[in-house]
């Protein structure tokens, strides 16, 4: 009996903490193969969104998420060609995910019916951080796409090479209502790869492998630092090796992003990377629009 409940043992996701039943809905909706086909149409959104709202043939600049052009000039530090580095950030992400994928040994199938319902769970887990970002800021919500956006300007004619990243105070930029909405999405998507993702597992190893300390504690250890740098690059940021300001640094601010930051390492640990950039991003577009259409006027 023994060694058949443990070969009868499912397996555990690479990257959750929890073990659904089987072929369920959480169990499925987990796997990093319902990651890129659920966050496919939000990349392909970005991409075609970034172009068309900066449509003016004069202007040779474009607005990015930071994260984005992080991927971008990490790629050229290892070899890239900037055109490709360029194009490959939404390919970095596919192939991290198909990596996950089969370290995990899941089933690679997606269900067509579950598409909807992973969309509404998303908004629904992005209410609580509405809730919250109003109970922090009274005046407005606090979306990575408008209120302090962590963007920068690049050459979009001549590719990354042409020049340096420049950061934007978005407070002061005029960012329309669709550009907002854009660079909320492109957050989602690339701030979770980094800060979650990456951020989280390099934390990890470093904690757990090198210095040994136990598995809770590593896991708090990284979720807080990680919640912290994810604020914190909201205010400061770094782009070809240079500090630039983004938004002026505020307390409020500051302790929201990092209590959001740790809201999304628990649902990535026990949901996955595609629900958590669908959260993220679902929560900053309804920010946006709740403070188009509420604080704004």
């Amino acid at each position: 009996m023994a060694g058949r409940k443990k070969n009868n043992k499912p397996s555990y996701s690479t990257s959750q903490l929890l073990n659904y039943e089987s072929d369920s809905y959480l169990e499925r909706t987990s796997r990093p193969v319902y990651a890129i086909v659920f966050l496919m149409p939000f990349l392909i959104f970005y991409e075609i969104g970034t172009i068309l709202i900066n449509t003016d043939v004069l202007n040779r600049s474009q607005v990015r998420v930071v994260a984005f052009v992080w991927l971008q000039q990490l790629l050229q530090y290892l070899g890239t060609s900037s055109r490709i580095a360029w194009l490959a950030p939404p390919l970095v992400v596919i192939l991290i995910l198909i990596g996950l994928q089969l370290a995990s040994r899941k089933r690679w199938y997606f269900c067509i019916g579950d598409y909807i319902p992973m969309v509404v769970e998303c908004v629904l887990l992005a209410v609580p951080l509405i809730v919250l970002s109003l109970f922090f800021n009274n005046s407005s919500l606090a979306p990575d796409g408008s209120q302090a956006a962590a963007t920068c300007v690049v050459d979009r004619a001549a590719g990354p090479d042409a020049g340096p990243a420049v950061p934007l105070a978005t407070e002061a930029n005029g960012h329309s209502l669709m550009a907002n909405i854009v660079t909320g999405v492109g957050a989602g998507i690339y701030e979770e790869l980094v800060f979650r993702l990456i951020l989280i597992c390099l934390l990890m190893m470093f904690f757990q492998d090198l210095l040994g300390l136990s598995h809770s504690n590593a896991i708090v250890s990284s979720v807080l630092i990680s919640a912290a740098l994810f604020s914190a690059h909201h205010h400061v940021i770094v782009l070809d090796g240079q500090l630039g300001r983004n938004a002026p640094f505020n307390w409020t601010e500051f302790g929201f992003r990092t209590m959001a930051g740790v809201y999304f390492a628990a649902l990535f640990a026990i949901r996955g990377f595609g629900i958590t950039a669908g959260t993220h991003a679902f929560y900053d577009i309804i920010a946006t629009l709740i403070n188009a259409l509420v604080f704004d006027h």
